[in-house]
């Protein structure tokens, strides 16, 4: 019955295209028409920790905001701004639209989605949910706005073990969707009743421990760190894990001079700003030269870049890349929403 749907991923995987980079004179020009653009439109640019460094540099220069999923949410949430501009992949642009129904949200390219939210359709997964109606629905915040309707809670993975901890503790049994790797590390952490969707991360199901370790021959002195998107063997071996905050906080927080890293290279920006003077080395990828899916970078995130992002600031109508969400569905979605915003904050 648990579906991890390769096929959906593989059909999006092929259509997904890497962003233009532009250099010198050329992307400083993009970079000033983009802020003049912000300010022009009274947006503000949300960006993930993924994304490309250029992205994320501007996204900190405007007064925007570089974080994970879940402060991303309550940053758009929270902020004044008329305009969200979402650069990320689509449920964070769904999420910021779900969240604040009175403004306007757009992307970049609405063509960036997630693997984990392609593999876990509302269409099979309604019928999942219905086939344990004794079991408190948690899902990730990669999903849909229809599977986030369905929930009774959204959590990220940097709230996922608290969460389920606290649901555990009320007696509650849990149905975690959709990555099979975090949903089987929060359950090893809590002890918790938990049964799971079978989905997965097309960058984290890459990592192998043994790689990883062939690697720490070489650098001995590295610490591991890890997602815990990443299959048990990879988790095993981490000297820290945790969601991107949670991993940042750890490269900064740890004496250790480098540190191998089992998730989305585009982190590493942000960790060199955070802990100057140490070496982050990328985890390897269960392939090599051509035959590699994923290269430890999302081929999605990957979409976002300063030229599409002044094209759809340009144009009054976004060219078409504005999220619209359905106004019953997100009123349904806003209720485990603002669960997961508001838990401990």
């Amino acid at each position: 019955m648990l579906v991890a749907n390769d096929e959906r991923v593989e059909l999006h995987m092929a259509r997904a295209r890497a962003a233009m980079v532009m250099h010198g004179a050329e992307k400083e020009a993009c970079r000033e028409e983009i802020r003049a653009l912000l300010k022009a439109r009274n947006a503000v640019l949300v960006a993930h920790y993924y994304t490309h460094p250029d992205v994320q540099q501007l996204a900190e220069d405007t007064g925007g905001c570089v974080s994970d999923s879940l402060q991303m949410a309550r940053f758009g949430k929270d902020h004044p701004a008329d305009m969200l501009v979402v650069s990320g992949v689509r449920f964070m642009g769904e999420t910021a639209k779900i969240l604040s129904p009175e403004k306007r949200v757009v992307m970049p390219t609405l063509e960036a989605t997630c693997s984990l939210d392609v593999g876990c359709p509302i269409e099979d997964f309604g019928p999942f949910c219905d086939a344990h109606p004794d079991r408190t629905v948690v899902v990730y915040a990669n999903t849909s706005a229809a599977v986030k309707a369905r929930a009774d809670w959204v959590v990220t993975s940097s709230i996922a073990v608290d969460l389920v901890e606290y649901l555990d503790r009320r007696g509650e049994k849990i149905l975690f969707a959709p990555d099979r790797h975090l949903g089987r590390y929060v359950e090893q952490q809590t002890g918790a009743d938990m049964v799971h969707w079978e989905g997965g991360c097309v960058v984290h199901e890459e990592f192998k421990a043994q790689g990883i370790l062939d690697l720490k021959k070489v650098h001995p002195e590295a610490a591991v760190l890890v997602h815990p998107e990443s299959p048990a063997p990879v988790i095993e071996i981490a000297d820290a894990v945790g969601s991107t905050s949670q991993l940042i906080a750890a490269a900064r927080r740890l004496p250790n001079p480098i540190f191998i890293v089992a998730t989305d290279q585009g982190i590493f920006h942000k960790m060199q700003h955070e802990a100057p003077g140490k070496t982050f080395l990328a985890a390897p990828t269960a392939g090599s030269g051509a035959t590699c899916r994923s290269c430890a970078h999302c081929p999605w995130m990957a979409m976002n870049g300063l030229e599409n992002l002044r094209a759809v600031l340009r144009a009054d109508d976004a060219l078409g890349q504005e999220i619209h969400v359905d106004p019953e569905l997100g009123r349904r979605a806003l209720v485990p929403l603002e669960r997961m915003v508001n838990f401990r904050r």
